[in-house]
């Protein structure tokens, strides 16, 4: 029976029919809600990882262990994970192992728009590409028995549009529905992955990877990409689809679907395995067309293949090497190229919208914090996360930000390079347990006097509000929270301070004795997440006697707050009184409205 489905919500439901036994993962756009869809499934160990390359090894684990083992991550995830992607593609596997690497064409929530296509190739392992939602369903289902056929992991590769449009997917009657989102499975009674009914293989040669058994595995490698190469030519996850003669177009994922919109009339060569490739099926393709063109975002990874067989191809010298494609895209590209007709109705201009730039919500405890950085003028390395936009207008508080933890080592770096600022790392609380530890450690290990301010709001805010270590709960609803001051202390930290950001005044004395402190400092600014918590008080408002149309509120960033004709103004719908506003107001005009008269 065909159900409506996103391609992250048949990602699981394949998962489930696969016969999952134990996920892992960490958070990221666009592959966040396969977890989530997950963990309504019985009897399976779905859990929030605290970064990529845990979630990876738990997978591994699993896989070694002989239960069917999933783990997901954005394609950024993958750099982080790729060490164990490397050695479990030497070690193969007792069941069956998919890696879902979901990439950002456009970058819609990511620093860049690498290609993990190339991550097949450089590990050495195959690669899938689905289409739609009911072949990320099935490819999903296939990975696993490749997995298993071949003793290697499986890249599942998605983009933002297969991971988030929906389409039509079959499922299969008598299986459970999922479940609530908000009734996590219960686990009162021995769940079925610790049954403890079998024992773990004890084979050295193949899984303990010191130099002698790598040596003996790397041609077990070699051997296996020979025999993956002869699977493609016949795999089903291959298509041809015939057409004119005249065009042939090989091409993958969602492009597929943009240029059946734009050919209409070509033959394709859908190909579903990406790597590696079925050289034999593309030369027959390519010998029955006049003219072979290939489709496909970002790299030219098909096109550098397929010319290396000695096909004749083009590609890239059309279409775009950057940025998402659409139809539209698409057929412009085609049409400047000859290869399609101009459309006969130019696209639509869109409306000439006001911009509307992100920003932090009203009443988000990161906003004090950077509103402090911004009057105390430190260098300030940022990260990844809801934070970041504290690089924004009017607060400029952020002057780095390059990858998930980086930000302490640059702020240690800075620092070791003689600098004359005062060196600030922020970075969020999901990201401290992702990748922050090991670079805070380093910073008291070298007595750098860098002050790190950890931006505590108890959740993963910027992926959906997913848990954390330090949220209480783990995705299967269980768990103890951590205790971040005792961690801190116990790592060494001789100086280390909580402030509530919503608290103006504590919140500029603590980080400026912190900035005056020539050693290695922490500040935990906690306060919950504001959409989480739903915070909301009485709306404040402006007094227009007092108010001098200073602007020092409009400083804040925040969208409550505006200047209209001379006049400051807060939109008491937006407001949610958090008093940031009127903690920094010199003239005191900003007043709560409690007890005001309508």
């Amino acid at each position: 029976m065909p159900k409506v489905m996103s391609g992250n919500e048949a990602v699981a439901y394949g998962a489930y029919l696969a016969g999952v036994r134990v996920a892992s993962g960490y958070p990221g756009t666009p592959s966040t809600e396969i977890l989530e869809n997950l963990v309504r499934y019985p009897g399976i160990a779905t859990e929030w990882a605290t970064n990529e390359k845990v979630g990876f090894d738990v997978a591994v684990g699993a896989a070694y262990a002989g239960a069917r083992a999933l783990v997901t991550m954005k394609h950024v995830g993958l750099n982080v994970a790729a060490e164990s992607l490397f050695y479990s593609s030497y070690t193969g596997l007792t069941a069956g192992l998919v890696v879902v690497t979901a990439d950002d064409p456009g970058m819609f929530s990511s620093q860049n728009e690498q290609d993990n296509r190339r991550y097949g190739q450089f590990a050495k392992v195959p690669v899938v590409e689905p289409s739609d939602s009911e072949e990320a369903r099935r490819f999903t289902q296939e990975a696993f028995a490749i997995s298993e056929q071949f003793d290697v992991p499986v890249l599942l590769r998605t983009t933002t549009r297969i991971a988030h449009s929906s389409s039509a997917v079959e499922t299969v009657e008598g299986h459970p529905p999922r479940g609530r989102r908000d009734a996590p499975p219960s686990r009162r009674e021995t769940p079925a992955w610790r049954s403890g009914d079998h024992a773990f293989p004890r084979d050295q040669q193949k899984y303990v990877m010191i130099p002698a058994y790598a040596r003996m595995r790397h041609p077990v490698v070699e051997e296996r990409l020979t025999r993956l190469a002869a699977y493609a030519e016949t795999s089903g996850l291959n298509q041809v689809i015939p057409g004119d003669r005249e065009l042939g177009i090989v091409t993958c994922g969602v492009a597929y679907q943009y240029a059946r919109e734009v050919f209409p009339t070509a033959s394709f060569l859908k190909l579903g395995l990406v790597y590696p490739l079925p050289a034999q099926l593309i030369r027959t393709f390519a010998a029955g067309v006049k003219r072979l063109i290939i489709v496909e975002e970002l790299d030219p990874f098909l096109e550098e293949q397929i010319r290396l067989l000695g096909v004749e191809a083009e590609g890239k010298k059309f279409f775009s090497l950057t940025d998402e494609y659409t139809p539209d895209r698409l057929r412009n590209w085609a049409a400047q190229a000859g290869l399609a007709p101009v459309p006969e109705f130019p696209p639509v201009p869109g409306a000439a919208l006001p911009g509307r730039p992100p920003m932090l919500c009203p009443g988000c405890g990161h906003r004090g914090v950077f509103y402090v950085l911004h009057k105390l003028k430190p260098v300030v390395m940022g990260d990844i996360g809801c934070y970041t936009l504290g690089a924004a207008p009017p607060l400029y508080a952020i002057h780095t930000c390059g990858c998930m933890g980086a930000g302490i080592g640059v702020a240690q770096g800075a620092e070791r390079a003689g600098v004359k600022d005062k060196v600030v790392a922020v970075i969020g609380d999901s990201t401290f347990y992702h990748s922050g530890m090991a670079p805070l450690v380093n910073v008291l290990w070298n007595n750098s006097p860098v002050t790190t301010i950890i931006l505590d709001n108890l959740v993963t805010a910027m992926t959906g509000h997913q848990v954390n270590p330090g949220s209480g709960a783990t995705l299967q609803g269980e768990g103890l929270g951590m205790d971040l001051e005792r961690m801190l202390r116990r790592m060494g930290f001789s100086l280390v301070d909580t402030v509530d950001p919503l608290d103006y005044e504590t919140t500029l004395r603590v980080i400026k004795r912190h900035l005056e402190t020539d050693a290695p400092t922490v500040v935990v600014a906690r306060r919950p997440c504001a959409l989480q918590t739903r915070f909301r008080e009485a709306p404040y408002l402006i007094d227009p006697v007092a108010c001098t149309s200073c602007g020092t509120c409009l400083k804040l960033g925040c969208v409550a707050v505006s200047k209209y004709g001379g006049t400051m103004s807060i939109n008491q719908e937006l407001c949610v009184g958090c008093g940031l506003c009127a903690a920094v107001c010199p003239q005191k005009a900003v007043k709560s409205s409690t007890g005001v008269a309508n």
